[in-house]
């Protein structure tokens, strides 16, 4: 009788689990850019905004299908995609000493693909040093597409390095990656890499 009522429960059990959002490790937060009419005189970073803040998978997938795509942004804008708590922005406390891991991208299909494999191994912690990791900017220029992944600590190579390997495993691209540190490029426009994968 016992395992009648058990297995009589089983499949209400399994349709209520099935209907439970599934967590993420940390909640995430979507920010747009729009650089392309800047207001003269504005302070750098003002024309930033926080879109939606999640922590499912489900509303992830909602926000990437319908939304957050680099191809349909126009002119000079950013998609950014940070732990909650932590604002794209050099001064933020998270990221004032960190730097950032950058692919270029030609076409802006490639670009929408390697956002989206981005996206999926920062919010799945395929990182083994998933605790430095601060977000990821996809920035669509009308010269060059890039995607920069942003991290906490610039100074520890090694943890960069993994982080690079990482990266280009998940992205399967074979062209090189470098490595610029956030504080080389508020002293300079030109800014010079420090690691290379």
């Amino acid at each position: 009788m016992a395992a009648e009522v058990a297995s009589g429960a089983a499949p209400e059990v399994q349709a209520e689990a099935e209907k439970q959002p599934h967590r993420l490790e940390r909640k995430w937060t979507f920010w747009y850019d729009n650089q392309s009419k800047p207001k003269q005189g504005a302070a750098w970073g003002s024309s930033i905004r926080k879109a939606y803040t999640f922590d499912t998978v489900e509303e992830f997938w909602c926000l990437c299908d319908q939304i957050f795509v680099p191809s349909k942004l126009s002119g000079t804008a950013d998609f950014h995609l940070f732990k909650a708590g932590v604002e794209p922005k050099w001064e933020d406390p998270e990221c004032a000493n960190g730097g950032k891991w950058t692919v270029n991208c030609s076409r802006r299909s490639n670009m929408d693909t390697l956002w989206l494999e981005t996206l999926m191994a920062m919010i799945g912690e395929q990182f083994d040093e998933a605790d430095e990791i601060c977000g990821v900017v996809a920035s669509v220029r009308p010269r060059q597409d890039k995607i920069s992944l942003w991290t906490k600590t610039a100074a520890n190579e090694a943890v960069q390095m993994s982080i690079g390997r990482k990266w280009k495993e998940i992205l399967g691209i074979d062209d090189k990656m470098f490595y610029s540190f956030h504080e080389d490029s508020k002293k300079e426009r030109s800014t010079k890499s420090r690691y290379s994968v």
